[in-house]
């Protein structure tokens, strides 16, 4: 299939590399607002192939299967709805938008004109996250859940401009990296019903949102939890979400599984792996990214849903939303159905 993508920053060269990985999808066009962007994306990825596009209208003009959206929050919006009105299938990095209700406008703008939405979270396609969703079959009832994403972001990242403001990004750690553990958490062990949160912003940064997050959840199922997220844990480790069951408890710890019996037996599987946790943010591999874009083409090829619809992707951004409004009223808060 032939894609496009609008949007040339940080993350276009891990679609690229992504897209050149893949036997079954080809990018046609490329767009962002400056020529020079345009022109250094195609200088740097020849093999790809691909051309700069003038505009958006060029790319809705075209026989493109589809197309990759990776411009920053703010600037989605618009560019969805011209594409949706167009017909053309989309699939768009994490978040949604820059909160709950700016999500919500998005994915209805798809759902009026009958366009498939996928969202780019590709930590739920890690080679050891399907063994573990076997193995919560066989640890039994869940009792309680730990997630921690111990991560570094220089003061050079957040120097960029708008990065880390709720005007661009809708927030800080939570939305720009928390987002990829908290949504993999909740296809794990379902929805959580309530939390008690604090968010702030660290003496580590500055900047306008939270870089530290430390929150106790309450789960529909009944199960209890706790998150910690930061970008201020130098030099950065590997995020983890432990689940503690009836007959053993399991973690999750980047690339590898630890799974302690209440028999007595332990297990290791898997091997490790990077996701961006230290001072770079792109160091991980473009594997992830490859299998959702596949994915998504093959959703459209076998007309079923993708792995990450919009729809999916609504509960973390449901979750965030919760954890912010709790931290700005000191009150324990639901989290929104959705």
């Amino acid at each position: 299939m032939k894609c496009a993508m609008v949007g040339l920053g940080m993350v276009s060269g891990t679609y690229a590399q992504a897209i050149l990985n893949s036997a079954d999808i080809t990018l046609d066009l490329i767009y962002a607002r400056t020529t020079d962007s345009r022109d250094a994306f195609v200088q740097q990825w020849p093999d790809l192939g691909a051309r700069a596009a003038n505009d958006i209208d060029e790319i809705i003009a075209s026989d493109v299967d589809f197309v990759i959206v990776t411009t920053p929050p703010n600037a989605r919006l618009a560019i969805v709805e011209r594409l949706a009105r167009a017909g053309k299938p989309i699939l768009m990095e994490k978040p949604v938008e820059r909160n709950l209700q700016n999500a919500r406008d998005l994915i209805d703008i798809c759902a009026q004109h009958d366009v498939r939405l996928g969202i780019m979270l590709q930590h739920r396609v890690r080679p050891v996250v399907e063994q573990l969703r076997l193995l919560l079959d066989d640890l039994g009832d869940i009792h309680v859940i730990e997630v921690s994403v111990p991560w570094w972001r220089d003061q050079s990242y957040y120097d960029a401009p708008g990065r880390g403001s709720y005007a661009r990004d809708g927030g800080g750690v939570m939305i720009s990296q928390a987002i990829h553990t908290l949504d993999l958490m909740l296809s794990l062990t379902g929805p959580v019903k309530t939390v008690s949160a604090l968010a702030a912003t660290s003496k580590s940064h500055d900047m306008e949102a939270e870089d530290f997050v430390s929150a106790g959840l309450r789960f529909a199922s009944g199960a209890m939890g706790h998150v910690f997220a930061t970008t201020s844990a130098y030099p950065g480790r590997g995020e983890t979400i432990t689940v503690h069951c009836a007959k053993g408890s399991v973690t999750l710890d980047a690339g590898t599984l630890r799974i302690d019996w209440r028999d007595g037996r332990a297990q290791t599987l898997g091997h490790a792996a990077t996701s961006g946790s230290g001072a770079d943010p792109m160091a991980f591999t473009s594997d992830w990214h490859q299998w959702m874009i596949e994915d998504f083409a093959r959703s459209l090829a076998e007309n079923r849903p993708c792995l990450v619809t919009g729809e999916e992707a609504l509960k973390v951004h449901a979750l965030i939303d919760a954890l912010e409004r709790s931290s700005k009223s000191g009150t324990i808060c639901t989290v929104e159905v959705v």
